[in-house]
C-alpha cells in the first residue's frame, strides 16, 4: 500500500536490490508496482555474494555468470520483462569492470536490461566502465554530513553526463531531527554497527541537525525537507532516494520537492556546514574497503 500511494504521490523512481532482505524486497517491489510498471522506473543491484543457509552477504561476487544469474532471479521477482537499471552493488577487485560492463551490455542487447549503473565506484572504475557501456547512473552516499562525492566524483559525472543518485540523504534518518545521542536501536538495526552512530558521535553531530533545524523553522519545513532540498539544488542530475516505511515520512519527503532554497540559504548552509566537523566513520573498516576504487 505504501509503494502504491507513492505512486499516486507522484514517485516514478524505486531503487531495491537483490540483498535487500535478501530477495524479499525485490518480490515486494514487484507485487506493489506491478499495476503501475509502464509508469515507473525501478532499479536493482548485483554484485554481493550471498550465504546459502543464511542469505547475508559474504563478500562481493560480480563475475559474469553471477550476473546472469541475478538478473534472471530479479526480473522474476520483480515480476517484469525489463530491469530499468542495473548497478554493480560493489566493485569487485577480482573481475575487471571491462568484464562487467561487457555482461551487462549484452543483457541490454537481449532487451533483460535497459540501464547500466555502479554503486560506490572509484573514478577509475566510473570511466574504464562507461568506455564499454554507457554508465546512466553512479549511485553514492551523499548528504550533508557526508560530502566526499562534491570534490572526486561529481564532477567527472558532469563531464561524462551521468546521472546521481545519492543514498542515504538523510544520513541514515539522522539528519530529520527524530534522534539523539539517547536514541536506542532495535537490536538488529545495522546502525549499531556504525561508527557514526555511537551516542558520542551522535552528540557531536547534533550541530548540523540544529542548523538544519533553524532554516526549516523559517521555511515552515522540517529538516529532512530541508536535507533533501539542499541536495536537490546541488545539480538538476541528482535524484535523491529517501527510505521510509511510514506514508507520514513518504508525504513529508515528497514535499521536499516543493521547497526552494535560495542563494542565500544556500550561502548560509554552506558557512555553517563548513565549521562543524562530522565526527566518526561512516562504515566499519572492512564494510569500507569495498567502496571506491
Amino acid at each position: 500500500s505504501l509503494l502504491r500511494a507513492a505512486v499516486e504521490r507522484g514517485v516514478t523512481f524505486f531503487d531495491t536490490a537483490e540483498v535487500y532482505g535478501p530477495f524479499i524486497n525485490e518480490e515486494l517491489v514487484g507485487e506493489g508496482l506491478a499495476p503501475f510498471r509502464e509508469r515507473v522506473v525501478i532499479a536493482t543491484k548485483f554484485g554481493f555474494k550471498l550465504d546459502p543457509k543464511s542469505g547475508r552477504s559474504i563478500g562481493v561476487d560480480s563475475r559474469p555468470e553471477q550476473i546472469k544469474k541475478v538478473a534472471e532471479a530479479s526480473l522474476k521477482r520483480l515480476k517484469t520483462e525489463v530491469i530499468d537499471l542495473f548497478y554493480q552493488h560493489r566493485v569487485d577487485p577480482e573481475v575487471p569492470i571491462e568484464d562487467v560492463a561487457g555482461v551487462v551490455k549484452e543483457l541490454i542487447r537481449e532487451g533483460k536490461v535497459k540501464h547500466f549503473g555502479l554503486s560506490e565506484p572509484g573514478l577509475q572504475t566510473i570511466r574504464r566502465a562507461h568506455a564499454v557501456q554507457p554508465v546512466t547512473a553512479v549511485q553514492n552516499e551523499y548528504s550533508l554530513w557526508w560530502r566526499k562525492s562534491e570534490h572526486e566524483v561529481l564532477p567527472v559525472l558532469e563531464e561524462l553526463g551521468i546521472g546521481f543518485v545519492p543514498y542515504s540523504p538523510l544520513g541514515r534518518g539522522f539528519l530529520t531531527g527524530k534522534m539523539n545521542e539517547n536514541t536506542a536501536f532495535d537490536s538488529t538495526d545495522f546502525r549499531n554497527s556504525l561508527p557514526r552512530f555511537t551516542p558520542e558521535a551522535r552528540k557531536a553531530n547534533q550541530a548540523l541537525v540544529d542548523l538544519l533545524g533553524e532554516i526549516a523553522t523559517r521555511k515552515m519545513a522540517t529538516p529532512a525537507q530541508v536535507a533533501l532540498a539542499w541536495l536537490l539544488a546541488q545539480k538538476p542530475w541528482i535524484v535523491p532516494i529517501p527510505g521510509t516505511t511510514k506514508l507520514k515520512r513518504l508525504e513529508e519527503n515528497v514535499g521536499a520537492a516543493e521547497i526552494e532554497l535560495t542563494r542565500d540559504d544556500l550561502s548560509e548552509i554552506e558557512r555553517a556546514a563548513s565549521q562543524i566537523e562530522v565526527q566518526g566513520a561512516r562504515y566499519p573498516e572492512h564494510l569500507e574497503r569495498m567502496t571506491g576504487r
